[in-house]
């Protein structure tokens, strides 16, 4: 097929010989199979933030901070330097978490690098040697399932134990392979300690796994491992090998609202006061 626009780059520069077809489009890349020697490899071409539909992006963003201070006041302000600079955090931070989660030792694509938006990857294959499969599109017996999912909630802790959260894992975006689930589409990753929806954020990823494969194994339903993989890392227990259980035991104690609304308004006047001398300077 004709190369697109934006992998003709490295067509010229060598890195790709050839695209073959696209494999997927999504809501804020599209990916197509591509050869680079005797070898097929993925190309994510991310799409332009005026055409991607990833909704409350800015959630995601939050606590993704860069060195150079120039650049992140200018996001702060969101000026149009500001935008095109957060769309190289988002575009570079799929990337980074790969290369971080692989050496965590969670199952990703094998990155080979980010060249001017695109994304090459490794492309996951099934046993007979096509693009492995969605979760979504398969099904697997009771014994499979939990064997996975214990896998699964086994990366989300390798994942936390290196400050991050998938954000929007699903069974959409879990590839399976001959050897278990391989996690993808990290762009929107979110620093665990940084951003102030990190916990709820980590139960709906742990939710939306759980429900699948409670699908074909009933008993996985319940189970809390959002809440017992939180707790460790608000005690700093985390670890890799950590025997997860799924058991948590939810406080009975009432919620002092009072002081919960008094940290709402210092945490509002700090922020008042804060914008008050950006718009100073």
């Amino acid at each position: 097929m004709k190369a697109p626009k934006s992998i003709q780059p490295l067509i010229e520069d060598g890195l790709v010989d050839e695209v073959i077809r696209s494999l997927m489009s999504g809501k804020e890349a599209q990916v197509f199979l591509v050869r680079c020697g005797d070898e097929m490899l993925c190309a994510k071409v991310y799409k332009d933030v005026a055409d991607r539909s990833f909704k409350k992006a800015v959630q995601y963003h939050e606590g993704r901070k860069i060195r150079n201070s120039r650049r992140q006041r200018a996001m702060e302000k969101r000026s149009k330097f500001g935008r095109d600079q957060q769309e190289v955090v988002w575009q570079n931070a799929e990337a980074d978490a790969l290369y971080r989660l692989a050496e965590a030792g969670v199952r990703v694509p094998k990155a080979y690098g980010l060249f001017g938006g695109v994304l090459l990857m490794e492309l996951i294959t099934g046993a007979d040697g096509d693009v492995a499969p969605r979760l979504n599109d398969i099904t697997m017996s009771a014994e499979q399932a939990i064997k996975d999912h214990a896998t699964m909630m086994n990366y989300v802790l390798r994942m936390m134990c290196v400050g991050l959260i998938h954000g929007d894992l699903s069974e959409f975006n879990i590839l399976q392979d001959e050897n278990g689930p391989v996690i993808i589409d990290l762009p929107q990753v979110v620093n665990a300690a940084a951003n102030n929806s990190a916990k709820s954020m980590l139960q709906r990823d742990v939710a939306n796994v759980t429900q699948y494969y409670a699908q074909f194994a009933p008993q996985i339903a319940d189970t809390h491992f959002a809440e017992e993989i939180w707790e460790l890392h608000e005690k700093g227990e985390l670890r890799p090998d950590f025997p997860l259980t799924g058991k948590f035991t939810f406080s009975t104690k009432e919620a002092d609202v009072d002081s919960v609304l008094h940290l709402i308004n210092v945490a509002y006047d700090e922020e008042m006061e804060r914008r008050e001398r950006l718009n100073d300077k």
